[in-house]
């Protein structure tokens, strides 16, 4: 098993690809290529075939997919505002990838609101607990419907991936399967034979104590611990320092416990959503969710600080357990909102990995959504980093 990472910043399309071609093609050596994931900005879409028809003559991958992105991620490195293509490639020799292309089709009155189409036959086993990599294109692709499915489908099976970005409206994304460029649906690869880990940093700190819903209808809390939603919220607002009260006025947010069974929760456990908005007058809470009775919450915020310490500490976590083999790869996909955007300089999110994982390649991009398992089961996220480890046994 292996994997090399190349990247380029050149404006000129033929050069990009041949310098990204050359680095990651010297870094896996003469072992075949099971996987390519391709990323690259906008300012080569002119060039996409032609790109694409390099890296098969060179690469001569089994399997290829990858999209546009915002900016780009090689090793330490996150290319913002300016031209870059990311060639990552891996090798596999006792892995084997399925590459394929979903398109969503409205189907009206359906409980889900449609079905995905395009999925090749055979599908893997549940028992061999695939792992699903997925670049949707958003304005067509529905993904957190395909995650319900997945978690239905292949439960403890992990998803990941991040939606495509650096476009504006329909028909501006791109994904790409082996040879074939889309401006609509998800692209994927379905991966078995290979132990993948995943780790997904939602960047929020939790504040207050946990509470459980006592009343809910749809997206909105109305009891908690039973008392109104928002008289909780008041009084969790009036126990906090002068810092926190100022972050729960811009950058509130909920998390979930996922698995209820669990006796105790840490951040890991916890899926996070954003307070949309309040009602004093009812005592409502509004949030991106849907919620009910009996579940587990946790208010939390977010700012540039949190999101810095909870990746760490993730990332911490896993490097306690032991280092990475030779011969692992890393892809990160993190969201558009942060980078420079979020904390003020570059680096953050690449430079926290490169630095836990030494040596790994790693490659990723600033997505639309990411796309990560937390407490079990797969979701879409906003605000994320989200880590993907191939791992040799």
């Amino acid at each position: 098993m292996n994997h090399a990472v190349g990247c380029s910043t050149r404006a000129d399309s033929t050069q990009a690809v041949s310098e990204a071609l050359d680095q990651a093609l010297a870094g896996l050596g003469a072992a075949p290529v099971t996987l390519a994931l391709l990323l690259v900005t906008h300012q080569h879409r002119d060039a996409f075939p032609r790109i694409l028809a390099e890296i098969h003559r060179r690469a001569s991958p089994a399997g290829l997919v990858g999209c546009t992105g915002d900016g780009l991620i090689s090793g330490a490195r996150e290319i913002e505002d300016e031209p870059a293509l990311t060639l990552w490639l891996a090798s596999w020799p006792g892995g084997r990838v399925r590459t394929f292309r979903l398109e969503f089709e409205p189907v009206e009155g359906a409980d889900e609101g449609g079905r995905f189409t395009g999925w090749h036959e055979p599908m893997p086993e549940v028992s061999e607990k695939p792992t699903f990599l997925l670049f949707p294109e958003p304005f067509t692709s529905p993904a957190h419907l395909l995650l319900e499915w997945l978690n239905r489908e292949y439960p403890g099976s992990a998803a990941f991936g991040g939606v495509a970005s650096g476009g504006f409206g329909p028909g501006q994304n791109r994904v790409f399967v082996d040879e074939e460029i889309h401006d609509s649906g998800i692209a994927g690869a379905i991966v078995t034979g290979v132990r993948v880990e995943t780790i997904v940093s939602q960047g929020c700190r939790p504040i207050g104590k946990p509470f459980v819903i006592t009343k809910s209808e749809k997206n909105v809390l109305l009891g908690l611990g039973g008392k109104p939603a928002y008289e909780q919220l008041v009084g969790l607002f009036e126990s906090l320092e002068t810092h926190d009260r100022e972050l729960m006025q811009r950058a509130l947010h909920v998390g979930q416990v996922v698995d209820e069974r669990r006796e105790t929760f840490a951040r890991g456990d916890l899926i996070v959503r954003n307070v949309m908005g309040v009602d004093r007058e009812s005592g409502a809470v509004a949030i991106t969710e849907v919620i009910r009775p009996g579940r587990t919450i946790q208010f939390m915020v977010r700012d540039a600080e949190s999101a810095k310490e909870d990746l760490r500490a993730l990332l911490k976590a896993r490097r306690d357990r032991g280092a990475l083999p030779p011969g692992a790869g890393a892809i990160l996909c993190s969201c558009n909102g942060r980078g420079s955007r979020m904390f003020g300089s570059p680096d953050q999110d690449s430079s926290a990995v490169a630095e836990t994982f030494a040596g790994t390649p790693l490659a990723g991009f600033f997505a639309g959504g990411e796309i990560g398992p937390v407490g079990g089961r797969n979701f879409l996220h906003g605000f994320t980093a989200s880590l993907a480890l191939f791992v040799p046994e």
